[in-house]
């Protein structure tokens, strides 16, 4: 009868073990940032392209009523989740808006077309600015 000895087959070794965990920990140190940094952008994109839009149906809206609104059921705007859109100031001749995003505490995103006052961070009218 042949019977084989496990004797020198064990697994892995204790230093081996912990060269793979430390790899691990190396490749989440390089990644977990990078996550951050990404969904940092993507809240900046969306509170952007809200503002965009918001400039889209407010010259929609003034085109039939000669003025812009104030109130964002009034121009049926969509914001997207999380997102808190604020028309600051809004007469016939101009308009101002903020935005901000849940999940980026004290970012904040603006624009203002026409007369109406310039809203930090935004200082050219027209352009859609972020304090990030």
């Amino acid at each position: 009868m042949n019977i084989k000895s496990t004797h020198g087959q064990r697994g892995f070794t204790l230093i081996e073990l912990l060269i793979v965990v430390v790899i691990i920990g190396i490749l989440a140190a390089i990644a977990i940032p990078k996550f951050a940094s990404t969904r940092q952008k993507s809240y900046r994109s969306a509170m952007l392209s809200d503002l965009k839009n918001l400039a889209t149906v407010q010259e929609i809206y003034h085109a039939d009523n000669f003025t812009f609104a104030n109130d964002l059921v009034a121009i049926e705007a969509v914001v997207t989740e999380g997102i808190t859109l604020t028309i600051v100031e809004a007469t016939n001749t101009g308009w101002a808006a903020t935005a901000t995003h849940i999940g980026a505490p004290g970012e904040t995103c603006a624009m203002f077309q026409g007369s109406a006052a310039p809203v930090a961070p935004a200082t050219v009218e027209g352009l859609a600015t972020c304090t990030f």
